[in-house]
């Protein structure tokens, strides 16, 4: 290759790179940042019970931050408490000839339970005093849910390992399935064990929070790998884009899918470590209340990676080189 030729391809590179690292970085900034800088409730499901004028007041009271609250009006106190324990609702205010009491749900959303704790006291009568009980409290020694926020990126990571090694190695079809699921079910007993036996950010059933983490790794670890199959390396990106990228800011996980900016909160809902945080709190603190439609988008990234993955490469697979058959020599001609 002439030297002028070498050169321009060189400088083509560096200007790429140049422009590629300044995008990335503004990307970022803006995956994690915007939507942190714009939490707020949007229709937060919210409870009221007791009798009729009351329950019509704080109605009105929740109404005057438009679009903010989404109010349920439950018979009475119990009612209120299974809708809290069932995950309809992240609280609710119940009014009794004795006072005011505001009902919360630390183990869904700490912040979540400060926020109501605020807006409930601020629009209480002057002098009133309500008392605050934490019915579905948040584990003791994760009080805040700061471990159980912190753990959702190493599963992402975990599972973007997964893909990534698997398609590095060469594995293919079954061989690539067997790799992610082993792996996945590895790291689902080993993420167990450290976040529920270790750090006590978990309170529920061992195994069920050992599957959930087994499926959530399997979901990233094999959209990873399909995306690879299906379009090469480039694949790899794209997973990165969706699961770490997107998937960890638009989870919601350290706040409430409901505070974020509504389309982002959508989208985390549908994205494996936005389903993965939600399932992990149902199984974690309330018996696996609400669980089935985070499992069910877990379940259907993991079958379409999967199926990518194991169909994928076969349409990649090389065609077999032709067999090069040596020139019959041509005799020289008599001069």
């Amino acid at each position: 290759m002439p030297a002028n030729a070498t050169a321009a391809d060189a400088g083509r590179r560096t200007i790429a790179v140049m422009v590629l690292i300044p995008f990335v970085v503004a990307l970022t900034l803006w995956a994690f940042a915007w939507p942190a800088s714009r939490t707020a409730p949007r229709d937060l499901p919210i409870g009221v019970a007791g009798p009729a004028t009351a329950v019509t007041a704080l109605e009105q009271g929740f109404a005057r931050h438009e679009g903010a609250f989404e109010v349920h009006r439950y018979a009475n106190e119990t009612a209120a408490r299974a809708a809290i324990e069932d995950r309809h609702v992240y609280g609710a205010v119940v009014v009794t000839p004795g006072g005011t009491e505001l009902l919360t749900a630390s183990a869904a959303s700490p912040v979540v339970a400060g926020l109501l704790r605020e807006a409930v006291t601020a629009q209480a009568p002057e002098g009133t005093k309500v008392a605050v009980t934490d019915v579905v409290a948040a584990p003791a020694d994760d009080p805040r849910g700061a471990v159980l926020a912190s753990s959702l990126l190493p599963l992402a990571l975990a599972g973007a390992a997964a893909g990534v090694v698997t398609t590095l190695l060469g594995l293919r079809g079954g061989r690539a399935v067997a790799a992610l699921a082993g792996a996945s079910a590895l790291a689902g007993v080993v993420g167990a064990a450290l976040a529920h036996s270790w750090l006590g950010a978990l309170g529920g059933n061992w195994w069920a929070e050992a599957g959930v983490l087994s499926l959530t790794v399997l979901a990233i670890g094999s959209t990873f790998a399909g995306l690879a199959a299906l379009v090469g390396k480039p694949g790899l990106g794209l997973g990165a884009l969706l699961m770490i990228l997107l998937g960890n800011p638009f989870s919601g996980v350290s706040s409430a899918p409901e505070l974020l900016p509504t389309a982002v909160g959508t989208l985390g809902r549908w994205l494996p470590p936005g389903a993965a945080g939600s399932a992990l709190r149902s199984v974690s603190s309330f018996e696996g209340a609400a669980v089935g439609g985070p499992l069910i988008v877990l379940s259907l990234w993991a079958v379409a990676g999967v199926t990518a993955t194991a169909l994928g490469s076969r349409r990649r697979r090389p065609e077999p080189a032709e067999p090069v058959t040596a020139a019959t020599p041509v005799p020289a001609r008599a001069g």
